[in-house]
């Protein structure tokens, strides 16, 4: 096999491959993200993504197989217990989380808020409860911006979420608060991510903006992100990488608006020549489609993406490593609006490698992670198995 020196490592993120066995402790039963988006649209147009092997992943019944796959494919489990970005995130970097992130879906305890409005010398709160994002703007927008009280809000998923209007909150100052709340959401409340979700009035209606920022717990040293910066080696993050892992082991990012975005800064990325692993979190998937429960959006993601994925195929050298995969499931055909537990697909192309080869069935993210660990010599990871020796 040839030396890879460049990783560009590509995050469809919610893009989920079919239910794990404990998915009914989740009450995940039956999702199924990416056979069910093909269903819901009747088919669609991925004909790359085709070639490359994501049809002949195990478990995969709807999506055609390559009869000569270009790539190498497989799927991987969660060992750790939950179904969200930053477990997902980090366990594909060599983190194991046995521990759910707490969630309150009663609502944030009053030590909590009564300590935040304190501390960010804000007016009160709006809402406190766990609500759709679009529908709570909605339903507050007009006395948030009267009094300018942020609108307060989680979900199923371990998160605190901090929703202002851009003319009473620029995002600065809303992503101060959002600091401050990082700060008090720690111990026994250290929530995954607390996230800002800026918007504004366009046509009479309260629009999210392409402003959003999560401020994620600060990960364990030992992955794989850190072990690449402490050698000396590059990690440039595109999108909410860098967000995730708190800016832990990474040497360069950039923030995105979208998913094209986030292909075209990977793609600049690719043009600067450095060594090291670009990493990328396409967030639309999720944000955008999956959690609106937006089938037909979600297949238009894919077809968008897809028909991208040439110009980074084409930009590769010898010494490039392509590497696709998901973070979790959010099934747009499943019931409420929430994450789904799910297998995520794996899709590994260089023209280096080998092609064609069936990868199986990971029992761990951390996989990916301690393959990356094998190429660059790097240390190995607490967990994870690599599967460099069948490339």
């Amino acid at each position: 096999m040839q030396q890879i020196e460049r990783i560009i490592w590509i995050i469809l993120d919610s893009v989920g491959a079919g239910e794990m066995p404990d998915a009914d402790k989740f009450g995940d039963c039956g999702a199924d993200t990416l056979d069910h988006v093909w269903e819901a649209n009747k088919g669609l147009n991925i004909p790359h993504m085709i070639e490359l092997g994501l049809g002949n992943i195990e478990g995969i019944t709807s999506i055609p197989e390559a009869e000569s796959p270009q790539g190498c494919f497989g799927r991987l489990a969660e060992m750790s217990n939950g179904k969200d970005t930053t477990m997902g995130h980090w366990e594909m970097t060599g983190i194991y989380s046995p521990e759910k992130f707490p969630t309150y879906p009663d609502g944030f305890p009053d030590e909590i808020i009564n300590r935040f409005i304190e501390e960010a010398a804000i007016p009160g709160v709006l809402a406190n409860c766990a609500a759709s994002g679009t529908e709570i703007i909605k339903e507050l927008g007009e006395e948030h911006i009267a009094t300018g009280k942020p609108i307060v809000y989680t979900s199923a998923d371990s998160v605190f979420q901090i929703a202002c209007h851009e003319d009473v909150y620029p995002p600065e100052k809303l992503y101060n608060i959002c600091r401050i709340a990082r700060n008090i959401l720690i111990g026994k409340h250290g929530v995954a991510r607390v996230i800002a979700r800026p918007f504004i009035t366009q046509n009479g209606k309260y629009i999210r903006t392409s402003n959003r920022r999560d401020f994620s717990l600060k990960p364990p040293k030992d992955n794989v992100l850190n072990y690449m910066k402490d050698s000396g080696g590059n990690v440039m993050a595109v999108g909410k990488i860098e967000d995730i892992f708190c800016g832990e082991g990474i040497t360069d990012a950039v923030h995105t608006k979208n998913n094209m975005d986030g292909i075209d800064k990977t793609i600049d990325y690719m043009n600067q020549g450095k060594d090291g692993i670009i990493f990328t979190n396409l967030v639309e998937f999720d944000s955008t489609w999956g959690h609106r429960r937006d089938a037909e959006g979600y297949g238009r993601g894919l077809e968008e993406f897809d028909a991208r994925l040439p110009e980074i195929v084409n930009l590769m050298s010898e010494k490039d490593l392509l590497i696709i995969n998901a973070d979790h499931g959010c099934d747009p055909t499943f019931k409420g609006t929430d994450h789904t537990r799910e297998y995520i697909p794996l899709i590994v192309y260089g023209k280096g490698i080998k092609q064609g080869i069936n990868l199986g069935t990971g029992s761990s993210f951390a996989d990916i992670g301690q393959t990356i660990s094998s190429i660059f010599g790097l240390k190995q990871l607490p967990v994870g198995t690599s599967f460099l020796d069948k490339l």
